[in-house]
């Protein structure tokens, strides 16, 4: 779902150009708004989406994901963690809504220290999983982690 700019939301604050990995985020000279120069290229992240704090980028959904005529919005929540999509089906009568967990974080905040850890051990680095995998997705606990242990709750409508 390669992403779009609104035009009458975007003030060119750049915060989409300067998180953008495939550098396709940029800046019109002429009218100081945020565009997609090559939505084919677009590694679909939505690092821009979740930067933009004017929720002026969008993305457009593939007909496998929702029926052609459809709108998709994004809804971001920081407080609870929380992104969802929010798809309008071309005859308006229905909606739905797809949630997921985030990982966004103010700037600076929540990057651990790697010069306080501890060093690998033989067993880690033999193991296929990447640097602390299972202690930042908490499968170090032996559990995986559930809408609960997030502090989310079940609603009828929107799909988890």
């Amino acid at each position: 779902m390669p992403t779009f700019v609104y035009m009458t939301r975007c003030d060119g604050c750049g915060h989409c150009v300067d998180i953008c990995p495939s550098d396709i985020m940029h800046i019109d000279k002429t009218t100081r708004r945020a565009y997609n120069i090559e939505p084919n290229m677009c590694w679909e992240c939505y690092s821009c989406v979740k930067a933009c704090p004017h929720q002026a980028i969008d993305v457009r959904g593939y007909a496998d994901f929702a029926p052609l005529g459809h709108s998709v919005r994004v809804k971001r929540d920081e407080e609870k963690g929380v992104i969802a999509w929010r798809i309008k089906f071309r005859n308006g009568e229905k909606d739905m809504d797809l949630l997921a967990p985030i990982t966004t974080k103010p700037w600076g905040s929540g990057t651990p220290d790697l010069r306080e850890e501890e060093a690998p051990t033989q067993d880690q680095r033999d193991s296929q999983h990447l640097y602390n995998e299972p202690k930042y997705i908490r499968f170090d606990e032996g559990t995986v982690a559930t809408l609960e242990s997030n502090g989310l709750e079940m609603k009828a409508g929107v799909h988890y």
